[in-house]
This record gives structure tokens, C-alpha cells and sequence, in this order.
């Protein structure tokens, strides 16, 4: 089961910062993105054209985080995460395309190309509970 606190910092937040490896060479970008709480997972949107969007189909297991910025210790928070991306299809591209253009209705006027990540490790570091304090969570299949 997700953390509570988890789930609402996802949901606060709306830029994700995501990374692709390929051929030992490391590439990021930033997204905006919505939470799906019920599927534990990202939806965000990015077209082929992009570095990031290509490496996609050549290694799907991608890293990222989300972050509170902020220059106040006290207040550091932040999500570091692992998952799998991969583009919906059937029913569940149908629910991530609603609960996208929902969050960011001006998605609506562009061409979407959405994307899913499945997390599969998620760290939260969040000083508000304490200095350097963690909420750790691994998707079971995924412990070696």
C-alpha cells in the first residue's frame, strides 16, 4: 500500500522531471504530469520527436523525480522513483487521457501523445516529518 503523504505530494505537484538511458548514455526532461492514485502511475505527455519520447521504445525502465522547491531545510521534500513506461492502450489509455485532459485542459487543443510510467520504487525524502526522514515503497514483483 502507497503512504498517504506519497499520494498527496504527487498530487500537489505537476511537473515530473524523467530519465532514459541508452547505450550508457543518460538523458532527462521535465513534464507535466497527473497522478493516478488507483493505478500507481504517471501520465504525461511527450511526442516521438523528443530524445526522451524515442529512448521510451528502445528501454522502457525509467527513473525521475518530483520536488518541492525550496531553500528552507526544514521544508525539503521530494519523490525520487523507478518505473516502466509504456503508451496506454484499450481502457486505460481511455482513463489517462480523461484524467490528463482533466488536470490540464489545455492538452485538449494539442496533439497528445500519453504516456504511462508504472512505479515501481518510489523514495520520498520529506524533512517536515524530520532531517533526512524517508517513506520507502517497492512494488513487489520488482524486489530481486
Amino acid at each position: 500500500m502507497i503512504d498517504e503523504r506519497v499520494i498527496r505530494f504527487f498530487r500537489k505537484h505537476h511537473v515530473l522531471t524523467i530519465a532514459t538511458t541508452v547505450d550508457n548514455e543518460p538523458w532527462c526532461a521535465n513534464c507535466f504530469y497527473v497522478y493516478l492514485a488507483d493505478e500507481n502511475a504517471l501520465v504525461f505527455t511527450t511526442d516521438l520527436e523528443t530524445r526522451h519520447g524515442r529512448e521510451f521504445l528502445i528501454n522502457s525502465l525509467v527513473a525521475g523525480s518530483v520536488v518541492l522547491e525550496t531553500s528552507i531545510l526544514g521544508k525539503i521534500r521530494g519523490i525520487q522513483f523507478q518505473g516502466i513506461v509504456t503508451e496506454p492502450e484499450g481502457d486505460l489509455a481511455e482513463k489517462v487521457t480523461d484524467a490528463y485532459l482533466k488536470r490540464f485542459p489545455v492538452a485538449m487543443l494539442m496533439e497528445t501523445r500519453l504516456w504511462i510510467v508504472k512505479l515501481t520504487h518510489i523514495k520520498m525524502t520529506d524533512n517536515k516529518l524530520g532531517f533526512g526522514k524517508k517513506i520507502v515503497w517497492k512494488k513487489e514483483e520488482a524486489r530481486g
